[in-house]
């Protein structure tokens, strides 16, 4: 996983500059040899990561205590924990997002807080969409305490042909809602726990949109008995 914190203007992810300089300059040598067939495979590819690693701007108006959804995708599970589990502990909603290689990669903050903790664990590479993916796979634990000390938790999992975690937050960091902390290259899953006691407003094969959809709201405070 790298870490890094960058405020980018350009269309595309920092992280994928790379890539496409690379697709460019192999493309225009292979035109250059006179290459057709080659050349068009390699500029059809260079397309292809140039929408992977789109940075759409988005902004949002949702009210103070809206969540907003911190990954593009598709909504595959809501699940109630009554014990929580390895991510999260006590009672909590976890809710898991599924990105294709066709969303947009770029994670996004879902309420404004300070980050209260980052761990990230190494790990296997199964299909994003698979249950295990969740606690086999490579993935990075994000731990978010809002300004009413209520606590959010978001993991960003590796999948079947993902092979870097990039986090762009660092433990300390006050965060704004919708601001971008990360991706995941090519083909990913998110996992975000909310407190048991948050009304969702998305159910599961939802299609979402990180930092627009809201995924649902968090209470002032913890249920009182």
């Amino acid at each position: 996983m790298s870490q890094k914190k960058v405020h980018n203007k350009l269309p595309v992810a920092w992280e994928g500059i790379p890539f496409i300089i690379i697709g460019i300059g192999l493309t225009s040598i292979l035109l250059a040899l006179d290459w057709e067939l080659l050349s068009i495979f390699l500029a059809v590819l260079t397309l292809l990561t140039i929408y992977f690693f789109r940075d759409p701007a988005r902004s949002h108006l949702a009210p103070e205590k809206a969540i907003l959804t911190p990954a593009d995708g598709k909504v595959l599970s809501i699940e109630k924990l009554n014990n929580g589990d390895n991510h999260f502990e006590g009672k909590a909603i976890k809710i898991s997002i599924f990105m294709s290689i066709f969303n947009a990669h770029i994670n996004r903050i879902p309420v404004r807080g300070n980050i209260a903790h980052l761990s990230y664990h190494p790990g296997k590479f199964f299909s994003a969409n698979r249950d295990k993916a969740s606690l086999c796979n490579e993935r990075n634990i994000v731990t978010l305490e809002t300004d009413n000390k209520r606590k959010v938790v978001f993991v960003q999992i590796a999948g079947l042909i993902a092979r870097r975690i990039v986090c762009w937050v660092k433990k300390g960091d006050y965060v704004e809602t919708g601001q971008r902390f990360g991706l995941i290259r090519f083909g990913s899953r998110l996992e975000l726990y909310l407190p048991a006691d948050s009304t969702l407003t998305v159910k599961k094969g939802e299609k979402v949109k990180a930092g627009q959809t809201i995924i649902g709201y968090l209470s002032e405070s913890e249920n009182k008995k």
